[in-house]
């Protein structure tokens, strides 16, 4: 892919490269759009890159559609193209939560907004754990708060799988909550008013909190044993 000028139908703006892929603004039939494309690796053979590139995208595409199926506010996915190797999906108007909490944690908390944030980010990963998907990613940059609702909406499904183990929920939740950790502690306790929301909403809330108890203890590294 090119990155164009802006302004012109179709162009693209850099908006972000990572390891796996680069992610883009743009247009798709006159609405602003997200394309996130995922690059090849020169250190594999071609053919098994090739392969691997597109089976991470289906599986990105196939999961961010469930999310949405179970109730959890996500992007709506306008296309997947494998010859490019790209998701196109719409562009949500709104901060990431990274950044309202780091401004609350400057200017001051503001007790209401940030129990709504928190109510939303643990009923959303109830739905998505009760419904066998596994985020794999969370973050507080991969949760936007969409600008004229205010309603949160999760993204960045590049990690995600399909599963139904208390320990794989657990880590998931260890993950976002050593982000809270190292990047939100003058917000105090979000993690707990998460964890409060997230037990009222998931139906398989006493196993995943008993494993995440265990996870805590020693990190999210799975043991060797069981």
């Amino acid at each position: 892919m090119e990155v164009e000028a802006n302004g012109q139908e179709g162009s693209l703006v850099l908006l972000k490269q990572g390891a796996e892929a680069r992610v883009f603004e743009s247009t798709f039939l006159g609405r602003s759009c997200i394309i996130k494309e995922r690059f090849s690796k020169k250190y594999r053979h071609p053919t098994l890159d090739s392969k691997l590139t597109v089976k991470r995208l289906n599986a990105e595409a196939r999961c961010m559609t469930k999310a949405r199926k179970l109730g959890v506010p996500t992007p709506v996915l306008f296309s997947v193209d494998p010859m490019m190797q790209t998701l196109t999906f719409e562009f949500v108007e709104g901060p990431m939560v990274k950044d309202i909490l780091l401004g609350m944690g400057a200017n001051g908390i503001v007790e209401e907004r940030l129990n709504d944030i928190a109510t939303q980010i643990g009923d959303s990963i109830a739905k998505l754990h009760d419904g066998g998907l596994v985020h794999g990613d969370l973050t507080t940059s991969n949760m936007l708060v969409r600008k004229d609702t205010n309603q949160l909406v999760l993204i960045d499904f590049g990690l995600s799988f399909i599963s139904t183990l208390p320990e794989d929920r657990a880590v998931d939740l260890y993950v976002l909550e050593r982000a809270f950790i190292s990047m939100h502690s003058s917000c105090g306790d979000v993690m707990e008013r998460v964890l409060a929301a997230y037990g009222k909403s998931s139906k398989q809330w006493c196993s995943t909190l008993n494993k995440l108890a265990q996870v805590r203890q020693r990190g999210r590294k799975r043991t060797m044993v069981g």
